[in-house]
């Protein structure tokens, strides 16, 4: 059994439980919360760095041969999700020592937080069916805690809103594990990849397909479901979220490009086509309603909504450079909207509003903060060189490559519509006129390190992945080359013997 697969699962687990014996002592319960995020970060990138070297990784639990075990797989794709993820992790938990108040902190909010980094890395690395329904369980419980915990009236609304609907979004993903494990006799998917083409029930196949589509769209927030996310990612701390935008979605969209490329990819002329005209009208929808808002992070929430759209055009153009610029786009994707969640937040504590109408000046008052908002408004709306552009980039190019330019007008007209939300918010939070009567607090940085140093590291990393950009490369095209070819992910669960067309 490979210790460095689970590690990326254990390091936080075993972080929540100790916060949990220092439930009294909040100094130390601080203090480890911070190393167990840089602990998780790095085990998970010692894991990109030996599924880059070695290729496809697999580990039974309790050295149960696969199909009969719990299998725990990490290919290019999973890894770079949960290096992304403890990342996330690691900014966030330095910056909540500054954000969040000492009555959330008395009530678990650290052994909540390490549970929810702990279940979006077992989302990412399970390689069964059932497990990765326990993980979103387990994800969406600490989240909703997170959400709920301390609220008044308007923040336990958006979490009753954002537990119901991923609650039904459980129940459908429950019936489509039911009826796949029916047809086939088997949760495992290194062995349902085999197994689902050989059912000789093509069309029971496509609907069990589109119950995971829909299971799998509510967690991702593609068009029409998406309408949990705006009424509910403004309410809780900054924080969270910023954790939220910056992955949750990410395990959605993640269990898409698993499902429809290793276990429903036999009907693509159908489930493909259906993806690429979501994806359009999820990018378009969500960036219309980020134009309408005018508050800073429901912007951003529904501007969440519109990328989404991107990451699905990959999976449904389905060509190796559209799968690597999926990859890449979630990647630019947490990085920059984690930090503008982190930026509204600062801008709240200086100027004591999300109201973009009752902010100004902030260009004079906080230069720091106003050079990290532009640089992450520029990626996000794909300013070279920065990781922005080359994820679109890579998506239009796929796109053209294959004719699709009905998606590509659709993805640079959202581009256009982003870059007028950024400007707006510029324009109102951080150019015009201080609102009269307004008295905003000079911003000292020194004096707000927790809430500046994770909002360099995500800027530093958006600009350093954007100008030195070949080595993210190089793990996106391993990804999609996996991502396209599944025997190594099989072979890798179900061993050499395993071979596709035969049977396990």
């Amino acid at each position: 059994m490979s210790w460095l697969i689970l590690a990326p699962i254990l390091v936080p687990a075993g972080t929540a439980f100790v916060s949990l014996l220092l439930w009294r002592h909040l100094f130390w319960q601080k203090a480890l919360a911070v190393l167990g995020a840089g602990g998780t970060l790095a085990a998970s990138l010692w894991l990109v760095g030996a599924v880059h070297a070695q290729g496809v990784m697999a580990t039974q639990l309790g050295n149960w041969p696969a199909p009969f075990g719990i299998s725990f797989v990490a290919d290019h794709l999973s890894a770079v999700m949960t290096a992304l993820a403890a990342l996330m992790g690691f900014a966030a938990a330095v910056y909540a020592l500054g954000d969040v108040d000492e009555a959330r902190f008395r009530h678990a909010f650290f052994p909540l937080f390490h549970i929810l980094l702990m279940g979006v890395n077992g989302a990412f690395l399970t390689g069964d069916l059932f497990n990765l329904y326990v993980w979103f369980e387990v994800l969406l419980i600490a989240s909703f805690a997170l959400m709920a915990l301390g609220g008044g009236r308007i923040q336990m609304d958006g979490a009753v809103k954002y537990a119901f609907i991923n609650l039904f979004s459980s129940l459908l993903l429950l019936s489509a594990i039911g009826l796949t494990y029916g047809m086939t006799g088997t949760l495992n998917m290194a062995e349902l990849a085999l197994l689902l083409p050989e059912t000789g029930a093509a069309g029971l196949v496509t609907t069990v397909a589109m119950l995971f589509l829909v299971a799998f769209g509510i967690k991702a927030a593609i068009f029409p479901l998406f309408f949990w996310l705006p009424a509910s990612y403004h309410v809780p701390p900054v924080t969270v979220s910023a954790y939220f935008a910056g992955m949750l979605t990410k395990v959605g969209v993640y269990a898409l490009i698993r499902a429809f490329t290793l276990l429903f990819a036999q009907d693509t002329s159908y489930t493909h086509t259906l993806l690429l005209w979501l994806s359009g009208v999820t990018m378009l929808s969500g960036v219309l309603g980020a134009a309408a808002q005018f508050e800073f992070r429901r912007i951003l929430a529904f501007h969440s909504v519109s990328q989404v759209g991107y990451m699905v055009m990959g999976l449904a153009l389905m060509s190796p450079l559209a799968l690597a610029g999926s990859l890449v786009f979630m990647v630019h994707h947490s990085l920059v909207k984690a930090n503008l969640f982190l930026v509204s937040g600062v801008a709240k504590r200086l100027a004591g509003s999300f109201q973009l109408r009752k902010l100004g000046g902030l260009y004079q008052s906080a230069p720091a903060l106003s050079a990290i908002f532009v640089l992450a408004a520029f990626s996000l709306a794909g300013f070279p060189p920065l990781t922005g552009f080359w994820a679109k980039f890579l998506l239009v190019r796929a796109g053209l490559e294959l004719e699709a330019y009905a998606i590509v007008a659709a993805a640079l007209l959202t581009g256009l519509l982003t870059l007028y939300s950024m400007v707006k918010i510029w324009a109102e939070a951080f150019w015009k006129p201080l609102p009269e009567g307004s008295a905003p607090e000079p911003e000292r940085v020194g004096a707000l390190a927790a809430f500046y140093l994770p909002m360099l590291l995500l800027a530093g990393a958006t600009l350093l992945l954007g100008l030195f950009f070949t080595p993210l490369l190089a793990l996106a095209e391993g990804a999609a080359r996996e991502l396209l070819d599944p025997a190594h992910y099989i072979r890798a669960v179900l061993g050499e013997g395993a071979r596709l067309g035969e049977g396990p």
